[in-house]
């Protein structure tokens, strides 16, 4: 249980921050080259010199470079066609087929979007030097151009947003584990039975229970921020103390559902299936991983009554935007509603004879 308590938190918010990112690198790239020119040798160039790509092979025949596909071997094939560089010169257009493995849909847009960028950037390349060649003049173009600018997270950092997510998940789960298996250990051992015949009210005694979860909850954050901070180097551009207050309030929803989860199972085994099965549907569709307004609508309305959903807006709320009281106090309200329905549906639940 002190491994769980104190080192489990600690590996898995350093692991999971590192591990779980939204970057798409080491793309696994090919190419069948039909034109064999130095205009497409400069194209493929474009790909070997990225980053994100591993320019693997090129396949003779697109046959053989979608049996590499199927088997899994790569994820992008590009294939450049017969007169490449002449329908360039001639026509000042060419076609390229692109053919991208698309089972992960997400990995598959942010591939195309980095292909999309290097062919546009070799075009503006290649037209530079076709114009010079042919001694013509370079056509008229009206370039528009954006300039971004990134607020809250302006580096695009993914652990930025990840890290304070994270650390939620680590406190929930936790917290709900214990509480919920403390109780049922003591109808496992039997010694519930001796409590209840003692002259402790029930409100003593679930307070007795879940006050040293919620210490625990505490302390397991504090030392999620400081890992956050010193490791990570996440801002915490608000107060604080907004984070502690709210946690306090959410951590009585978490041991509330622990509690009553230990009240209608007879082992640790049953408490542990039963808590991790609300866990893994909470933890889906709290917008931790994929973004809540992407969800279908009924999806979104039932994101309403998952706790976790507003501790993960919270925390990213209060530490990269640095919101205030005014701006959390709807979410506030709604999880000490939260708080109140569900330790009332515990202590009810809970059966004590005197």
């Amino acid at each position: 249980m002190l491994p769980i308590i104190f080192i489990l938190p600690l590996l898995q918010l350093i692991i999971l921050s590192n591990a779980a990112t939204f970057d798409v690198k080491n793309i696994s790239f090919s190419y069948i080259d039909n034109d064999r020119t130095s205009t497409s040798r400069a194209l493929v160039d474009k790909f070997e010199a990225s980053a994100y790509f591993n320019v693997l092979e090129n396949f003779p025949s697109k046959k053989i470079a979608d049996e590499a596909m199927k088997k899994g071997e790569i994820d992008v094939i590009l294939e450049i066609p017969h007169y490449f560089e002449r329908d360039l010169v001639k026509n000042k257009v060419a076609d390229l087929a692109l053919y991208i493995n698309a089972i992960d849909g997400a990995k598959a847009g942010i591939e195309n979007v980095y292909i999309q960028q290097i062919v546009k950037e070799y075009n503006q390349r290649i037209m530079i030097d076709l114009v010079n060649q042919s001694n013509s003049q370079m056509p008229d173009q009206i370039d528009v151009i954006t300039v971004p600018s990134f607020w809250y997270n302006k580096t695009l950092n993914y652990k930025t947003y990840m890290v304070p997510g994270i650390l939620v998940l680590l406190v929930t789960m936790i917290t709900l584990f214990l509480s919920g298996m403390n109780i049922v250990r003591e109808k496992e051992i039997g010694t519930l039975e001796q409590i209840n015949v003692t002259p402790i009210k029930k409100h003593q005694f679930i307070i007795g229970k879940l006050f040293p979860f919620w210490v625990l909850g505490l302390v397991i954050l504090t030392v999620g921020l400081l890992i956050a901070k010193i490791i990570f180097n996440v801002p915490m551009l608000g107060n604080i103390m907004l984070i502690y207050l709210f946690t306090s309030v959410y951590l009585l929803v978490i041991l509330g559902m622990g509690l009553l989860i230990s009240n209608f199972t007879n082992t640790q085994q049953q408490a542990m299936f039963i808590a991790w099965f609300f866990v893994v549907i909470f933890i889906l569709m709290s917008g931790l991983f994929t973004p809540i307004e992407s969800m279908p609508d009924w999806a979104q309305n039932i994101t309403l009554f998952n706790p976790i959903r507003y501790f993960v807006e919270i925390i990213r709320m209060v530490m990269l935007k640095g919101s205030g009281l005014q701006d959390i106090l709807p979410k506030f309200a709604i999880i000490t509603l939260y708080a109140i329905v569900m330790n009332g549906l515990a202590v009810w639940s809970y059966k004590k004879t005197n």
